[in-house]
């Protein structure tokens, strides 16, 4: 990050980056880098620490998507889910902004100090409420929540068990922008948060296409129509439904994969919009609108 330190802003003035302002906030924030990405959609990605494999990927790839068509992802630099939003924006070319629940100079956790200073030379900006000196204690990290959700236009919850700091950030901004939640199975306990969300009242998402639809972003793609080059099993099973339709079967028999591993891409390929589940158990590719 910056060699001067970051630089204060009072909350009037970030606000007025804002077409429409934003919320009440904290009196301002310490700043690195630029928030002229809030002039922007802000979408404020999140979930667990303890995030899967899946989960991971799924909040990358979602970001990216959205950073290609422009929107600013915001998060908390915090590992698992934050991460990998941050990570995925700066996939997609696009600006990221993250907000500590510390201070710059005591960077929590330790180990994304890189990854901060890559969002800053991006176009983006690491900022926090609170002095750069200032450690990391457990109640901070709820009110950093707070400013995520100020910052967005729509929050995004990609996986998140009963208890996780990103509900308290659904909460921040429910009744205020719409909320959405990626659900899970309901005897995953990673998914248990986002599966109560939605049973309150949050939007059901499944790719980057729901939240494009929930920014009210005109002829947004639902979908990517390839699988990245580092997904090889997934690059497979799109090639092989680019003819026609398969059973789950006759997937697992064709790519020479574990029935676990099959399931699992085809279940994110699913999530993504690349590919529909029929009747039986049976898969096809989707195309763009």
């Amino acid at each position: 990050m910056e060699n001067g330190g970051p630089a204060f802003m009072e909350w009037a003035e970030i606000a007025a980056l804002r077409p429409a302002g934003l919320p009440s906030g904290p009196p301002g924030l310490y700043v690195a880098g630029t928030l002229a990405g809030l002039r922007a959609p802000c979408a404020a990605i999140v979930g667990t620490r303890a995030a899967s494999s899946g989960g991971r990927s799924l909040a990358r790839q979602t970001a990216a998507a959205l950073a290609r068509r422009g929107v600013t992802v915001v998060s908390g630099l915090a590992l698992g889910i934050d991460t990998a939003a941050h990570l995925g924006a700066l996939d997609g070319d696009g600006v990221t902004i993250a907000v500590l629940g510390s201070g710059h100079r005591r960077l929590f956790p330790p180990r994304n100090a890189e990854l901060a200073s890559r969002i800053v030379a991006r176009g983006g900006a690491v900022c926090s409420p609170y002095a750069p000196d200032c450690r990391a204690y457990p109640n901070q990290f709820l009110e950093r929540n707070g400013v995520v959700a100020a910052f967005a236009d729509v929050v995004l919850v990609v996986e998140a068990p009963a208890r996780s700091g990103a509900l308290n950030t659904a909460g921040w901004a429910a009744g205020r922008i719409p909320v959405l939640a990626i659900p899970g199975d309901v005897d995953r306990a990673s998914a248990a948060g986002c599966n109560a969300l939605i049973r309150d009242g949050a939007t059901l998402a499944r790719h980057a296409g729901d939240v494009f639809e929930a920014l009210r972003l005109c002829a947004a793609p639902a979908l990517p129509l390839r699988a990245p080059a580092s997904d090889p099993l997934g690059s497979t099973l799109l090639k092989l439904l680019d003819s026609d339709p398969q059973s789950l079967d006759a997937l697992i028999e064709t790519s020479g994969a574990l029935p676990a591993a099959v399931i699992a891409r085809l279940t994110m390929l699913e999530l993504d919009g690349a590919v529909e589940r029929r009747e039986g158990d049976v898969f096809a590719r989707t195309r763009a609108p």
